[in-house]
């Protein structure tokens, strides 16, 4: 396939957009609703949560499903496009006619995510998958998928958030100035409002504090969570994390993942970052001398925006690859993310 070929699918989006659907519309859910709204290449037309799900292949109105979930807890009750269930992934798979899934689901437990994988692969659906995973164990059990994923004909993209994901595919550009990889070191901020709008991913996050593990937050109560952010004065310090943004590094041959490390600061109540989020690239070049580059993300842009955005420019991404018959998965390391208009 040559270079107009390329381009000719990746335009192709202009005349027919890509169809959307969101799984979890919790905070991160309704933040990707969001980004998706005023998209001309793409068109959310599918949303499920925990008790139900919604589907309009016109399309979603965001406010709508917005206020209906936090209203009463489930897409299930929009009208009239809802439906409530138990199983409402499987259901909304067999359902909808959707192009592509971003997967705004909590990892807990840690094998949560591989296991709505293989819901799809059991289902017979053929399309494209992105997710944004954090942990290495995860995205592990999602590498072990690999030929699955491909002889389903489903081209999945993990690791596709903002670390790993944005980050970590900084960090593989960056390191092309270099003979040899030193250290990659990720650091980042994050602020929140208010610490219930995203309460799988605090959870996650509290899940990497000392004495803490996924199953231990898992198991925690709003209130305990509450309890834990009142003694901390509502930050999570977070340092040398279980991120998947060693082994993406380490499979695209950047570097070993023992110098990858991954740490940060989370404000839960509120929404200006408490630092910068930033990767650093240290290494030798072919001259023999060391330097550092460093990727700096504004500080206006927020958890959502670095998370939504990418991932959905890892789906456009996908589709393309998707469309000239290329499977299986994939990180956000190896495939360069396309820009959704």
């Amino acid at each position: 396939m040559n270079a107009d070929q390329i381009r000719g699918s990746n335009n192709s989006l202009e005349i027919s957009p890509v169809r959307v659907g969101v799984l979890g519309f919790g905070g991160l859910g309704q933040a990707a609703a969001r980004v998706l709204t005023p998209k001309r290449q793409m068109l959310w037309v599918a949303a499920a949560d925990h008790q139900g799900y919604a589907y309009n292949s016109q399309g979603l109105e965001v406010d709508n499903a917005i206020a209906t979930y936090n209203s009463q807890g489930s897409v299930g009750y929009l009208q009239p496009t809802g439906r409530l269930s138990s199983n409402s992934i499987p259901e909304l798979i067999a359902a909808a006619s959707v192009d592509g899934y971003f997967l705004a689901l909590p990892n807990l437990p840690n094998t949560f995510m591989a296991s709505v994988a293989r819901q799809f692969i059991a289902s017979g659906w053929k399309g494209v998958l992105v997710d944004a995973m954090k942990r290495t164990s995860a995205v592990e059990q999602m590498l072990a998928l690999t030929s699955e994923l491909k002889d389903a004909g489903i081209t999945y993209l993990t690791g596709c958030g903002a670390t790993p994901g944005l980050l970590t595919a900084a960090a593989a550009l960056a390191a092309q100035s270099y003979a040899e990889i030193h250290h990659v070191k990720i650091t980042f901020g994050v602020g929140i409002a208010n610490w219930e709008a995203y309460r799988a991913t605090i959870r996650e996050d509290i899940a990497h504090l000392p004495g803490y593990d996924v199953e231990t937050a898992r198991a925690m109560s709003d209130a305990e969570v509450q309890a834990l952010l009142d003694r901390t004065g509502g930050i999570l310090e977070l340092e040398n994390m279980e991120h998947a943004d060693d082994v993406m590094l380490e499979l695209a041959g950047i570097c070993d993942r023992d110098r990858v490390t991954v740490g940060g600061i989370v404000d839960t109540r509120n929404p200006q970052k408490p630092i910068s989020t930033n990767v650093r690239v240290t290494g030798r070049t072919f001259e023999g001398k060391i330097s550092t580059h460093t990727f700096t993300l504004g500080d206006e842009t927020s958890m959502a925006a670095n998370v939504c955005g990418p991932a959905f420019g890892y789906l456009k991404a996908g589709i393309a690859l998707h469309q000239r018959g290329i499977c299986g998965l994939f990180t956000a390391a190896e495939v360069m993310p396309q820009f959704v208009r």
